[in-house]
């Protein structure tokens, strides 16, 4: 297929770019900031301007797209501006998609819909949380990301089966990089997110290598036409960022949370994959144990 990575320059996004060249596929990226490497591969775009989606769209005429370009850590910028720049690229790259008789197009969420560490208390209805578990987000970023998933099951409801769409729930991005040493997205390295268990209880522990993710973006892919219409995914790793068992952990940092984090056994981590591996097979295949140098 020819491919249309939006945000293809990110954390996320490279793996992805990657992922999907080494499988023999056609790549082109797009995002206001040149990627590493692939350049050849790359071209600037504003995607908040609709005009400026459906020309990029355009030029480049692919059979599907995976959207990633996003404000990509919550606070980064101001509230208002968060919400308003990643609901109108979700918005406007999928109407471009549809324009352009795309066939399958991936979008990007987060596992912060859900609504954990809110200021004014956050208890999960169960654990591990999984595509059912009910959404509440506390901030703007969250919200935007809920505000995607919409996204798709608009276009689903306006497209049917002309265009196949489902959300991805990324976890914790790590790049091979950040294995290596390098800060993550929140200044912290692996290692000291592991250190102390404070730096990451935050995000309950949630992580997943960028290459399983995008393992998982181009299985979304390629099963497009046997997957429920619209569907919601989680890409998480098989285990928790944490050296202690999370049914230890949560009750310590989330008030609450004892005996639904009961029901996490081990290393469990708070997130379910099995719904991608029901419908596509996947499993994640790295971990920190395995990674971290």
């Amino acid at each position: 297929m020819k491919v249309l990575v939006t945000g293809g320059s990110g954390r996320l996004g490279t793996a992805v770019v990657d992922g999907l060249l080494a499988s023999g596929h056609e790549v082109v990226s797009v995002d206001r900031r040149a990627p590493d490497r692939h350049r050849g591969q790359w071209f600037a775009a504003d995607l908040t301007v609709a005009d400026e989606a459906r020309w990029a769209l355009a030029q480049v005429r692919p059979d599907a797209v995976v959207h990633l370009a996003a404000i990509a850590v919550p606070f980064s910028r101001p509230e208002p501006e968060i919400l308003r720049v990643n609901a109108a690229l979700a918005h406007h790259v999928c109407a471009a998609a549809l324009d352009a008789g795309v066939r399958g197009v991936v979008v990007a969420s987060s596992p912060t819909v859900v609504g954990y560490g809110a200021p004014a208390g956050w208890v999960p209805s169960y654990l591990p949380i999984d595509e059912a578990h009910p959404v509440r987000p506390w901030h703007a970023y969250g919200l935007s990301k809920l505000v995607a998933e919409q996204v798709v099951r608009m276009f689903t409801a306006q497209a049917g089966d002309r265009m196949r769409l489902s959300a991805v729930r990324p976890c914790y991005v790590i790049g091979a990089d950040e294995w290596a040493g390098a800060p993550t997205q929140q200044g912290h390295t692996v290692r000291e997110r592991l250190d102390d268990p404070a730096l990451a209880a935050g995000s309950l522990f949630n992580y997943v290598d960028a290459r399983d993710a995008a393992d998982l973006v181009a299985l979304l892919l390629s099963a497009a036409d046997d997957l429920p219409n619209g569907e919601t995914f989680f890409a998480g790793a098989a285990d928790a960022l944490a050296r202690e068992p999370l049914a230890e952990l949560l009750p310590r940092f989330h008030p609450g949370t004892a005996g639904a984090a009961a029901a996490l056994v081990g290393d469990a981590p708070a997130f379910s994959t099995a719904q991608a591996e029901r419908l596509l097979g996947w499993k994640p295949r790295r971990t920190w144990r395995t990674e971290l140098r």
